[in-house]
């Protein structure tokens, strides 16, 4: 492509939509390989613009992954936030399926997001550590907030560490799906769902 013509290209792009396409370019190159292995010259080179005008948006390596972790984190807790006055048990079966749609559709932002806490950048860490709490928090509201649950969340202390214990078992069930997809996706909804419910019973 001519040299103006690429100019003309850039142009084109908002603000917003040149983050977005980044982000995506990032999502996929840190999916693929650890924090330490990605360059932001390789960004730069995919997405077809100078490396000043990626430090334009992100001043630095640990800024762009952050913002990546985040927008993982952000697209994760919409997709799977609890319907007001449904109860859980309701809902799971939707919620896992619209999170599991979430996995397939954007398995390198999700293995991305998975990644960062293998970087050895703290403050990318602590990004990370603060969106599975805030997933954590989510899902113990909705439960505080149930029928079934509610009445008995106070005097059980173990919940939080059993909800802890869910996401994790999730993330490595979800990972290990897309890395060999042998069970259907409804499969490995169905498991999902009894984990939970078996883990707060």
């Amino acid at each position: 492509m001519p040299a103006n013509q690429g100019e003309r290209a850039r142009r084109r792009l908002s603000t917003g939509e040149r983050r977005e396409q980044l982000l995506s370019v990032g999502a996929r190159l840190f999916s693929e390989s650890p924090y330490d292995d990605v360059w932001i010259e390789q960004v730069a080179e995919i997405a077809g613009v100078s490396r000043g005008l990626l430090y334009h948006y992100f001043p630095t390596k640990r800024d762009f992954f952050a913002a990546v972790v985040e927008r993982e984190s952000e697209r994760m807790l919409r997709m799977t936030a609890a319907v007001p006055g449904v109860p859980v048990r309701e809902q799971l079966t939707a919620g896992l399926d619209t999170y599991l749609g979430y996995v397939q559709a954007h398995a390198h932002g999700f293995r991305a997001f998975h990644r960062a806490d293998a970087a050895g950048d703290q403050a990318v860490r602590r990004v990370y550590q603060r969106a599975l709490a805030a997933q954590e928090q989510q899902i113990l509201a909705a439960l505080a907030a149930d029928p079934e649950f509610g009445p008995a969340f106070e005097a059980a202390p173990h919940l939080r560490l059993a909800v802890r214990g869910w996401l994790a078992f999730t993330t490595a069930v979800c990972l290990e799906w897309l890395r060999d997809a042998e069970l259907t996706r409804e499969q490995v909804r169905d498991l999902c769902a009894r984990a939970l419910l078996g883990a707060i019973a």
